[in-house]
């Protein structure tokens, strides 16, 4: 892959780390919203955990692309 998409890959994997904390950051916030409706006040544990969930996945996925590119940026580096 040529260095250039690598960069855009690892911006990329920084944009999902930064989405998923977005999201951790929000979720206390926007929870008791979201309780006040009828229909998701029984499924309130169901919905903290989607979030949660879904926060983990950005993290982790961002966090792997992160890793991938960093290694596949220093492995192409001539030594000097």
């Amino acid at each position: 892959m040529s260095d250039g998409k690598a960069r855009i890959q690892m911006a990329w994997g920084v944009a999902l780390v930064l989405a998923g904390i977005g999201v951790l950051y929000r979720i206390p916030q926007v929870m008791p919203k979201i309780t006040r409706i009828e229909q998701f006040a029984a499924a309130s544990g169901f919905i903290y955990f989607c979030f949660y969930l879904m926060a983990l996945i950005l993290i982790v996925g961002g966090g792997r692309k992160i890793i991938t590119y960093t290694k596949m940026l220093n492995r192409n580096k001539p030594d000097k």
